[in-house]
């Protein structure tokens, strides 16, 4: 018999592994989530739009943003605020530089 504490070989022979909560290193904890997809998003800005307006737009067209030119971009990881930044150019492609990254307690601040 085995205590909550103790490590006991895993019944196809391996190698013994701690049980839960036994101080295993918290990196190793959170392997699992490394292939998670996040949908990463850059926001200039925001605008409200009808639909008539929405249709009326063509090549050329102009949509005023919420935020003046020069301001910080947002980016947001699942719909959510993680940092802000700059628009730089590299390589003819465009890009983020960060300039802040939200804090952990700003980030759960914000889900309530």
């Amino acid at each position: 018999m085995t205590t909550a504490n103790e490590t006991r070989p895993p019944a196809d022979g391996g190698a013994a592994s701690p049980s839960p909560g036994a101080g295993a290193p918290v990196a190793g904890n959170m392997e699992f989530i490394l292939d998670i997809p996040l949908e990463v998003t850059v926001e200039l800005g925001r605008t409200k739009l009808l639909v008539h307006e929405l249709l009326k737009l063509g090549q050329g067209s102009v949509i005023e943003l919420t935020k003046l030119a020069g301001e910080t971009l947002d980016v947001l990881a699942n719909q959510k605020l993680i940092a802000r930044g700059e628009a730089v150019v590299v390589n003819e492609k465009f890009g983020v530089r960060l300039t802040e990254v939200v804090s952990p307690m700003e980030r759960i601040e914000r889900l309530r």
